[in-house]
């Protein structure tokens, strides 16, 4: 077992978990940054090149776990691991952001979905080779036709 340790912090518009968007067709386009310390600056050397980072995070103020669930997104029970609840046994959340530009240690980014201050354990860049026509959205596609329906 490891110890995370921060690289660097959030900065954010998004100070309690309330402001942050949630629900169907949300779209996460809030502006931040990454402040990265200075320590681990030189890790982002040749980060320019790509379009959207992967950002690992620590859900520093979520408490304890819930196995089951419900989303503000449906009003059904689901697995902690069919959901983006915070409430997870090992708190690691994940967004992908589009990368901005940088200014030293310090990614601007848009999509950000974190609280300010948060944690940042780990970048990576964003690729991937999953068509989109081969994505499934599990129990979220069938939640959304419900909503729409009673809509």
């Amino acid at each position: 077992m490891f110890t995370p340790r921060p690289i660097g912090f959030v900065s954010s518009p998004y100070k309690i978990s309330r402001e942050i968007p949630k629900g169907f067709g949300v779209k996460h386009e809030a502006e931040g940054s990454l402040e990265i310390l200075p320590e681990f600056e030189l890790g982002l050397t040749d980060i320019e090149g790509f379009s959207h980072l992967i950002v690992l995070w620590e859900f520093d103020r979520s408490g304890n776990f819930e196995l089951i669930g419900t989303p503000p997104t449906d009003d059904r029970p689901h697995g902690v691991f069919a959901t983006r609840s915070p409430r997870r046994p090992n708190p690691i959340g994940l967004t992908v952001v589009e990368f901005q530009r940088r200014d030293g240690p310090t990614l601007y980014v848009r999509g950000v979905d974190m609280l300010d201050r948060t944690p940042i354990l780990d970048i990576k860049p964003y690729l991937s080779n999953v068509p989109a026509e081969k994505l499934r959205r599990g129990w979220m596609t069938e939640a959304e036709s419900r909503k729409s329906q009673m809509s």
